[in-house]
């Protein structure tokens, strides 16, 4: 079946925006004006001519009155006594070689030895060369002795010290020098340098005092 029913109507109010026909006025706009200066030569240019009083300075010159010459005058001669020992016999010795007294006491001879080793460096032999070299050529005998610090084991430094002590006298004998001039020997921890003993703590430097290598000159 079917049945009528009357709904009532909804209304909504929308507001449209409308563009009326272009139009065109005429504005009148009121001139502007501006006053402006401008700089007119009135009379043309000329030169004046002015006189300035001169300014005078005095030089100070040195004139050479006559030439060089060359004059000589007596020195009186200083006299000095030299005492001066000799030997008046040989004892028995064929020759005579002279070396710095110095030499006879302990040098040091400053390889920088790589820790635990008793291989020598290319700056290690050029030092040898340097030091040692210039001694052995003329013929003086020389004697090594190498040490270490005390850390470590005794024996393990002793050891280690007679390695770098032959090492050096390898190196000069591969050099040609007559195996009766070189002597060596090493010494460990036996002979240290200051108070870094067993136990000790000193500091690297301390150590480094200990860890050495030194040559001096001896009799045949």
């Amino acid at each position: 079946s079917t049945k009528t029913i009357t709904i009532p109507a909804k209304t909504t109010q929308i507001t449209k925006t409308i563009y009326s026909a272009e139009t065109t006025r005429d504005i009148s706009i009121p001139e502007t004006t501006k006053t402006v200066k401008t700089t007119v030569l009135v009379t043309p240019a000329k030169v004046n001519t002015i006189a300035v009083p001169g300014k005078s300075k005095s030089f100070t010159k040195t004139v050479l009155k006559k030439k060089a010459y060359t004059t000589e005058k007596p020195v009186a001669a200083k006299n000095q006594t030299v005492t001066k020992e000799i030997l008046v016999t040989k004892g028995g010795l064929k020759a005579w070689k002279e070396i710095d007294c110095k030499l006879k006491s302990n040098n040091l001879l400053p390889i920088n030895w790589i820790t635990g080793s008793s291989t020598l460096t290319a700056q290690a032999k050029s030092i040898i060369d340097s030091k040692l070299m210039p001694i052995l050529n003329k013929g003086i005998a020389i004697s090594i002795a190498s040490h270490t610090d005390a850390r470590g084991s005794d024996a393990s430094n002793q050891s280690l010290s007679d390695r770098r002590a032959k090492s050096v006298m390898a190196y000069l004998l591969a050099k040609g020098v007559d195996k009766k001039l070189i002597s060596g020997k090493g010494y460990g921890e036996t002979r240290l340098t200051n108070k870094c003993s067993n136990g000790v703590k000193c500091s690297e430097a301390q150590h480094r005092a200990n860890r050495r290598t030194t040559f001096r000159v001896v009799s045949k």
